[in-house]
């Protein structure tokens, strides 16, 4: 158990922690506070329940997520990614539901850490994060039109189409007081990175905006007009639990846990890259497994690692969980002390806020990137979109998982395992020839989702130990666009270090998709070689040029 759960704060206090470090984490976490704010309120007014609910998620999930997490800089709290399914909860089984699904879900994620699949992210092919993460940002997006522009609808429905028809039968009843904040909102989070990066933008518009709104008593629907006041205290709440009908939740608890489970690895495996650090796996989804276990019980909804929020985290000089602990304390004297400010806030401004957060989630750019890949990953990322958005995120997820695995089946048969005859002879080399500061990797089969984490770590990790790479790819058949993503990454960081990156023995259909994905021209066109002694002997004239 102590091998597999090992909390990062732990072994950071048994080492040491410098005070300057310190010092510098508790300026992060408290800037990391700030932006939570209005995005607590936010996810969970777009989730349909109470905006406390929010923050107490924030304060009791981001405590724990940090002070039990594999990661050093993890911020936890909630999220986008969960809005559709909480909403959906809500109106099928109420709050109650909703607690007893994030309790069984936290289970699952116990349970996935304890059984080491912490490595599950590997197996999720990016066609399908992209797919359902622009569904997530278009639903919640269609969320907000109703506050965006300030209409009197008293319920929404679920359905996508339905909401939309229903926004059109009302839109002219618009109240433009409601649309000139939602905009002004909009421009403030966009534009004001230009004037401060220390304060959000969505932090400043909810202080000027709702001052303004208060004192010169604008007529917009405010937190306190649609939900009441929020209170400045946590307390203990129970859910009535009818054992009888626990199987109901299995479902939605089993799409918490595996969307919880994948961003929270993402974010982990995002920031890693940012601090040159590892983070531990299977420790952090046993951390967010108790987080969601404890947090409901005090009227909190489903955690996971925040990516941008953990993004800030790092910027600000965040290193250890003291900033994440240091967050979860700001917002918990926020709520105890600003509780009576926070429920001025108008609607419209905190639609404006949750447009812009579904602009950044919606990774349009990397969207239309696959749309320009393979066919197979187009029948992914299409049909994990169009089901997140029109069906249902727990089919989505399924059926995209298993659409991948098919079509990974049939390329592969398409595909065969016929090396061409200029690369086959190349097949057999004397390494001990080679210098040292050369490093030689080969890639034995298809570069897929499956195997596409595995591969780019071990090219990092051989990567950092020499000058120049040699990745041999006379035996990968095809590359999809998991693999594709990975391997930018992991060239970009080897070159932010030095490192020059040449390949060997690329196909015609694996140099398309490189070509595709600008990854040619970030290794250089002159450094992909048709064989292993070409690139061989390119890396030695380069190495020559170098120590000369």
């Amino acid at each position: 158990m102590t091998k597999i759960f090992k909390p990062k704060l732990f072994t950071l206090l048994k080492v040491g922690i410098p005070k300057e470090q310190i010092v510098t984490d508790i300026f992060a976490g408290i800037i990391v506070g700030i932006v939570a704010l209005p995005l607590a309120i936010a996810f969970a007014v777009a989730s349909g329940v109470a905006p406390q609910m929010g923050l107490v998620t924030a304060v009791i999930a981001g405590f724990i997520i940090s002070f039990l997490g594999g990661s050093r800089v993890q911020i936890g709290g909630p999220t986008g990614a969960f809005v559709v399914i909480i909403y959906a909860l809500v109106e099928k089984y109420g709050i109650d539901g909703l607690m007893i699904s994030t309790i069984m879900a936290g289970i699952f994620l116990i349970i996935f850490g304890l059984l080491r699949l912490g490595s599950l992210l590997r197996y999720f092919p990016h066609p399908l994060i992209i797919g359902f993460t622009s569904g997530i940002a278009v639903i919640i997006f269609s969320t907000q039109i109703k506050d965006a522009f300030g209409l009197n609808i008293e319920k929404l429905p679920s359905e996508f189409l339905e909401k939309w028809y229903l926004y059109f039968l009302n839109i002219q009843d618009a109240n433009f007081y409601a649309l000139a904040i939602t905009i002004i909102t909009i421009l403030t989070v966009i534009y004001s990175k230009h004037l401060t990066t220390k304060v959000p933008g969505s932090f400043i518009a909810i202080i000027l905006i709702t001052a303004v709104v208060h004192f010169a008593n604008i007529p917009v629907t405010t937190i306190e007009s649609f939900f009441g006041t929020i209170p400045n205290d946590i307390s203990l709440h129970m859910p009535t639990i009818h054992w009888n009908d626990l199987s109901m939740y299995i479902a939605p608890a089993l799409t918490i846990a595996l969307l919880g489970g994948i961003e929270s690895l993402l974010s982990a495996v995002v920031t890693d890259g940012m601090i040159g650090s590892n983070h531990r796996s299977n420790t952090e989804l046993i951390a967010q497994g108790i987080a969601n276990i404890v947090t409901p019980f005090f009227g909190g909804i489903p955690a996971t690692g925040a990516i941008a929020r953990t993004a800030t985290n790092v910027k600000n000089g965040g290193r250890t969980p003291i900033a994440g602990i240091v967050h979860a304390l700001t917002l918990f004297l926020i709520m105890l002390f600003f509780a009576d400010f926070a429920k001025l806030i108008p609607m419209s401004c905190l639609a404006g806020i949750l447009i812009v957060v579904a602009y950044n989630m919606s990774e349009w750019r990397s969207f239309a990137s696959i749309l320009r890949g393979s066919p197979f990953d187009i029948i992914v990322l299409l049909s994990t979109f169009f089901l997140t958005v029109m069906v249902d995120l727990t089919i989505a997820i399924e059926v995209g998982v298993v659409l991948a695995s098919l079509l990974f089946m049939k390329r592969m048969a398409d595909v065969g395992v016929a090396i061409p005859e200029e690369v086959d002879s190349d097949s057999i080399e004397n390494y001990s020839n080679i210098p040292d500061e050369i490093a030689v990797y080969e890639i034995g089969g298809p570069l897929f989702f499956a195997s596409a984490k595995q591969y780019a770590q071990t090219i990092k990790d051989i990567g950092y130990t020499s000058k120049i790479l040699i990745i041999r790819m006379r035996l990968v058949p095809f590359i999809d666009s998991t693999a594709l993503h990975n391997l930018e990454e992991t060239i970009k960081i080897l070159k932010n270090s030095g490192v020059i990156i040449l390949m060997s023995g690329v196909n015609n259909e694996v140099y398309r998709d490189l070509k595709k994905y600008h990854i040619v021209t970030l290794i250089g066109e002159e450094n992909i070689l048709k064989t292993f002694a070409q690139a061989l002997e390119r890396a030695k004239k380069s190495l020559f040029l170098e120590e000369n």
